[in-house]
């Protein structure tokens, strides 16, 4: 099977001469769970913004279903959603359902089929009982499951989420999660980028780690998980260390 996205030689450096991304070379095959490790500013954001288009490289390319991204830019966009950090400036909608409508509509869909989609979404991310709500009144969990929402209604095939847990609770933190799971089980191909990477990474079946813009690492998670201290991440106590041994051990 073809891969999903293909980066090829993927350099980024911004106007002052910093470089972001150097020479990244990644095939993504479809239904993949990746998690995306490394340092601050190790290039991780500027790695997903490449992903779906809001970035254009210095040097190489990124395929999207065997397409050039810079070729066909509303097709990448179609096919790989992108979550950012910060929900709020994902969010545009006056309530939750018509912000969970804006993709949607700018797809120019039809009204029956934006209406089936916002409810099957709104149901999915457990926002129905707030479809009405306006999104300021939201608590920090339920904005970023609506950021969320608001991508999945576009029904992409690559769902690309940057930190998707910061600033949440174990309890938001759980829920998003089950919600990516369930995705992923449905044959979605996620993409997370985080600091944090024990959260996730009992789920997940790759791991890739960066290090000032380059691939440092990139394999099966637990084992993999075991080498990133040196690269600014710290290494996780997984669930199949607490089988092993008693914590504090």
């Amino acid at each position: 099977m073809p891969p999903i996205i293909k980066t090829e030689k993927l350099s980024h450096r911004f106007e002052d001469g910093t470089v972001a991304l150097n020479d990244i070379s990644l095939s993504i095959l479809q239904n993949e769970f990746i998690v995306l490790c490394g340092a601050n500013g190790s290039g991780k954001t500027t790695l997903l913004k490449h992903l779906n288009g809001l970035m254009r490289p210095t040097a190489g390319a990124v395929r999207v279903a065997g397409e050039r991204v810079d070729r066909n830019t509303l097709k990448a966009r179609q096919t790989v959603g992108l979550v950012f950090q910060n929900a709020d400036a994902q969010i545009v909608g006056e309530t939750v359902a018509v912000d969970t409508a804006f993709g949607p509509e700018n797809l120019k869909l039809d009204r029956g089929l934006i209406a089936q989609r916002v409810a099957e979404t709104l149901r999915m991310t457990r926002l129905t009982h707030l479809a009405h709500r306006p999104p300021h009144t939201l608590s920090g969990g339920e904005k970023r499951r609506l950021a969320i929402a608001g991508v999945l209604a576009m029904r992409p095939k690559v769902l690309l989420l940057d930190e998707p847990f910061a600033n949440l609770d174990w309890p938001a933190t759980q829920r998003i999660l089950a919600q990516l799971v369930t995705l992923h089980k449905k044959g979605g191909t996620l993409i997370i980028a985080t600091h944090d990477i024990e959260k996730v990474i009992d789920h997940a079946n790759r791991l890739i780690v960066l290090h000032k813009g380059a691939v440092a690492l990139d394999g099966a998670p637990l084992t993999t998980a075991r080498r990133v201290e040196p690269y600014g991440v710290r290494a996780p106590y997984t669930s199949a260390e607490c089988r092993c041994r008693p914590r504090g051990g």
